[in-house]
């Protein structure tokens, strides 16, 4: 993050072809007057760049341009940002339609040009077509395709840099001529390699061709979230409805949202009933009911109910938002390895072209033939891909958050990424983490019916009838349970609040009475009997004692009960090796009420949030790998802090999801070992592809170098280890959570 003395800059960077033009593009602007970093991306095409005022986006964009590459300020303004962002869309698409037309066009001048000269490649006699006829087929492949690489290798060298197009252009260049010079001075009927310049630009811009189709794959998740922000809103207004952009909302207004349509903004429903798809910001798959009071967000779809939203945030200040900037920070990071990674990429292209020389040298000087030390030098230039070494990290950056937040995680950093894999232990908060965090009816208790003449449905009808009126969360929860059992209520009247104690009133013409034992005096009914009852519930909790026409009826537990999927959770959590501690300022029965019903065998109660931070140094302080702390209340943003990796459930706090590494969109449990998964798959891929990029230069260019592949297989082996690299990265972007057991 900038410092306060800084701000921040972002610019699409086009023309980038490997890790040798980010790592250039990201050198010069370092040494630009005001820049205190730089971060360019490859994968994104993006550069990030924290300057003081010194530094202006004119003479950024300036410097950009004379490294040979163009340059797109990035607006802070969402609509013209967004529509900056389609237009470099359809540019983009426009380029892979002509990459694709190049390819196909010099793949037919190839064909002919590779069968004609088989016979002579594989020494069975001369080749099937005349030399001329060679020369032209090439000539019109390095005219379709070569020219591309062409310009990039010249704006590169103009810029004082070397970049892949520099290696494609001097190898492929020098066979064409090589060629040509031999049907010019008469050698014609000799080793030719005019297939060789032709094939291997058609293999390399197949590759490329390849490649930008699976980075788009692989950034299909931020691109998707780019598209949620609708541009229209209905606004209401004294004359009525109006149509306006969406960015024109503000607080406070009211919009009207029909069926099917995308929620403008964040806010809270005033009036209407819906169900709204949240897929894509929550990657919850069930569509959710929403009433009056429930908070709606931008970018959702609404279903079949009319809504009225009063607007709580626009803009760059919505969850959409938000959202959107975390993947974003999150795919523009750097691993520990890439630094690395970049540092050689600066250097790869001129070592490369050193390295060629040398082969050719090699050749001419010891084994006195320079034809061979000219083609194997054209294989090491055609071999060596600096493109794997760049896309490595940021395609499976970019695939992995990517389908992390599809499913509804959103993960800070790549450091994040670092400490998922390492974690050996996690501990969890109880209330609003492993329970609901609100009360629930635990269960009830009749009192004998021979006496009462109440049976359990009576009894729910009239206590959730009493409670209807009241506000408080223990009479939400019973008419919840009353209308989860499908019973119609009765009304109510003449309901008194006592203080301290509970409600009264009549309901179908019978006197009740809802509350604590004190209340329950004043309607003669002894304390004894209610602690009998109580006494025979399976979960105590909160009891409310229940008469009706002065007589005990029977008393209701109320609960924090545990999340549905919290035992599943914890099982999946044990099954990766991590031991689940719960760690609670609860009271020691309720705490171990939640870890019997979770599978929890180690927690720890009462606890303020001071003792929580130190039990939370202390257990990273004991585990090498450092500790997962997950929550959701205010008091947990201490302990979210303090753990190597603090995951927050976005039903929580905004203080605890700022102090997490990892906030979760939705409040399921499930998506806990989700998390540590998925970052651990995308740690893992970016080992592989660096692994991979870094073997596939270390063992192909000696083999180029001594001859053992010829020109045309070292451009399909190049073509192949970049396209490898980003089609690995894109896997991940099909992870999905697992299911509960």
């Amino acid at each position: 993050m900038p410092s306060s003395a800084t701000r921040q800059i972002e610019f699409d960077v086009t023309g980038m072809t490997c890790a040798a033009c980010s790592a250039r593009v990201e050198k010069v602007l370092s040494r630009q007057p005001g820049v205190a970093s730089a971060n360019v991306n490859l994968a994104l095409e993006r550069a990030t760049i924290d300057a003081t005022e010194d530094a202006t986006e004119d003479g950024l964009a300036a410097a950009i341009e004379r490294a040979g590459y163009g340059a797109q300020l990035r607006v802070s303004d969402s609509a013209k940002q967004r529509q900056a962002d389609e237009e470099l869309a359809l540019r983009r698409r426009a380029e892979e339609r002509q990459t694709l037309l190049r390819t196909l066009v010099s793949a037919l001048l190839s064909i002919p040009l590779v069968i004609g000269t088989a016979p002579m490649m594989l020494g069975l006699g001369d080749a099937l077509i005349g030399p001329w006829t060679q020369a032209f087929l090439a000539a019109g492949v390095m005219a379709v395709s070569g020219t591309r690489f062409y310009r990039e290798a010249f704006a590169a060298l103009r810029g004082g840099g070397a970049n892949m197009a520099v290696l494609v252009s001097i190898g492929t260049s020098v066979a064409f001529l090589w060629s040509l010079w031999q049907v010019v001075a008469g050698h014609g009927h000799g080793h030719l390699y005019f297939e060789a310049a032709a094939v291997v630009l058609t293999l390399v811009m197949l590759g490329k061709y390849l490649e930008a189709r699976a980075r788009q794959g692989a950034s299909a998740a931020l691109s998707a979230l780019g598209k949620l922000q609708p541009r229209e809103a209905e606004r209401i207004s004294t004359n009525g409805i109006e149509t306006i952009p969406a960015e024109s909302l503000r607080p406070g207004d009211r919009v009207r949202i029909r069926p099917g349509k995308q929620v403008p903004c964040d806010g809270e429903i005033v009036s209407g009933e819906s169900r709204i798809d949240e897929a894509l910001i929550t990657g919850e798959s069930e569509a959710v009911a929403k009433g009056p009071g429930s908070a709606v967000i931008t970018g959702t779809v609404n279903g079949s109910g009319v809504l009225e939203v009063a607007v709580t945030a626009v803009g760059a200040d919505t969850r959409l938002a938000r959202m959107t900037r975390l993947v974003e920070e999150a795919q523009r990071g750097n691993a520990p390895i890439q630094r690395l990674v970049d540092r050689i990429s600066a250097i790869f292209v001129p070592v490369i072209l050193v390295a060629a020389a040398l082969t050719f040298l090699g050749w001419w000087l010891l084994a006195g033939d320079a034809e061979a030390g000219l083609i194997a030098a054209v294989s090491v230039l055609v071999i060596a891909c600096p493109c794997a070494l760049g896309l490595a990290t940021p395609t499976a950056l970019a695939a992995g958050t990517g389908a992390a937040a599809k499913a509804g995680i959103l993960i800070r950093d790549i450091e994040t990424l670092e400490v998922a894999g390492k974690v050996g232990a996690i501990a969890l908060d109880k209330t609003g983490t492993l329970t609901v965090g609100k009360p629930q009816v635990s269960g009830f208790q009749l009192a004998d019916y021979a006496r009462t003449g109440i049976n359990g449905q009576d009894f729910l009808t009239l206590s959730a009838s009493l409670e209807a009126a009241s506000e408080h969360p223990l009479a939400t929860a019973l008419t919840a349970k009353a209308k989860a059992a499908k019973l119609g209520l009765l009304p109510a009247t003449g309901v008194k609040a006592v203080a301290g104690e509970g409600l009264t009133g009549t309901v179908d013409g019978r006197t009740v009475a809802i509350g604590n034992s004190r209340l329950m005096a004043r309607q003669g009914i002894e304390s004894a009997d209610v602690e009998e009852l109580i006494g025979l519930l399976d979960e105590a909790g909160t009891v409310a004692a229940v008469a009706v026409d002065g007589q005990l009826a029977g008393v209701i537990g109320f609960a924090d009960m545990a999340r549905p999927e919290a035992g599943d959770a914890i099982a999946l959590m044990k099954a990766r090796g991590l031991e689940p501690v719960m760690l609670t300022g609860d009271n020691e029965a309720a705490a171990a009420r939640i870890a019997r019903v979770t599978g929890i065998t180690r927690w720890k109660s009462g606890l303020s949030p001071e003792e929580k931070v130190a039990e939370v140094k202390a257990m990273d302080k004991a585990d090498a790998g450092g500790i997962a702390f997950v929550g959701d209340g205010l008091n947990d943003g201490p302990a979210l802090a303090t753990a190597s990796l603090g995951i927050a459930l976005s039903s929580g706090t905004d203080v605890a999801r700022e102090a997490a590494a990892i906030t979760l969109m939705r409040p399921d449990l499930m998506l806990v070992p989700a998390a540590l998964d998925i970052a651990a798959k995308t740690k893992r891929t970016i080992t592989q592809n660096l692994v991979w990029a870094f073997i596939y230069n270390v063992i192909g260019i000696p083999l180029a170098a001594f001859g053992i592949l010829s020109p045309v297989f070292a451009g399909a082996a190049m073509a192949f280890s970049s396209v490898s690299v980003v089609t690995n990265s894109a896997l991940l972007a099909r992870w999905q959570p697992r299911n509960r057991q």
